[in-house]
């Protein structure tokens, strides 16, 4: 009986110079994955997220919704139309996508949240006039190596973010918890990809840390008896040396983009964890060993 008790002291022990150092600290979160659908998995979120705050920290929460999406067109008998990998919005799933991650998504976190004590607010990127947006259009090259754009319909990218709700939020000792749905200036809601919404107002924010949930344990080298080599720590500059070597590769590079993108707008550090991990939060920001993968200036 002691020495489980011994045990619990010791971690809060180790936890104690990472309390004291991030106290009073914006870190943004991008949740997302089996994080998201995992019912332990989610309240394990929920728990981290709280315990953040009531230490003293100040989480921002930005969340996806892409398998909710997907499966309430189903139920509705919308086909999901994918073109190059990329989801199709016309107007009509442009409608379904707000209705799921605005009234659905964002609520059931800000319920959860709630539930442990943590004073949760939702809020969408329309909000306030948070995050403006216009269409994007990504580039994909034919066999001859042309450069083509390609229509996706009412799916945007990021060109302002106005955090001035975000910081009232947090003033008033609330966590924000952020729809990826932004306007344009015809007024047209889009969906924004929520790693590029979280990056960009990580970075509006100059947050301390800037942390994404995946379904990977973080960046990782595969070894030739297919062990995998953990990268605990990496700069800017050696992401684009491990993707022209083909270390980081497919969906990875993106969500690299992303963190280079938080950290060449301020952010101090990022982190890619693995969502599946129960506490993966907790354990890679107040642990000495961590568990993912930080990239830093």
């Amino acid at each position: 009986m002691y020495e489980e008790a011994k045990k619990k002291a010791e971690i809060l022990v180790e936890a104690l110079p990472y309390i004291k150092k991030f106290q009073d600290k914006v870190v943004v979160i991008k949740y997302g994955g089996n994080a998201m659908i995992n019912e332990e998995l989610k309240q394990a979120v929920f728990q981290d997220v709280v315990i953040m705050k009531l230490v003293g920290m100040k989480p921002v929460l930005v969340h996806g919704g892409g398998p909710e999406i997907t499966d309430m067109l189903k139920r509705l008998g919308k086909e999901t139309k994918f073109i190059n990998g990329y989801r199709y919005t016309d107007h009509e799933v442009m409608e379904v996508a707000e209705m799921v991650l605005v009234g659905k998504i964002n609520k059931e976190i800000v319920a959860g949240l709630n539930y442990y004590g943590g004073n949760a607010l939702g809020m969408c990127g329309k909000d306030g006039g948070m995050i403006k947006a216009e269409k994007f259009y990504p580039v994909v090259y034919d066999e001859e190596g042309n450069e083509n754009k390609v229509d996706i319909g009412f799916v945007g990218k990021v060109t302002k973010v106005d955090n001035n709700v975000i910081l009232d939020a947090l003033s008033k000792d609330y966590i924000p918890v952020i729809a990826p749905v932004g306007i344009g200036e015809d007024q047209q809601s889009y969906n924004i990809n929520a790693d590029f919404m979280a990056s960009r107002i990580a970075g509006s924010l100059k947050a301390d840390k800037f942390v994404l949930l995946t379904d990977t344990e973080g960046i990782y080298e595969s070894g030739m008896d297919g062990d995998k080599k953990i990268f605990k720590n990496l700069h800017v500059d050696d992401t684009n040396q491990l993707i022209k070597a083909g270390v980081i590769s497919g969906g990875m590079i993106p969500k690299i983009g992303c963190c280079v993108q938080a950290i060449e707008d301020g952010v101090e550090n990022v982190h890619i964890i693995d969502g599946r991990v129960p506490h993966s939060i907790l354990l890679e920001i107040f642990t000495n060993e961590g568990i993912g993968t930080m990239i830093l200036k």
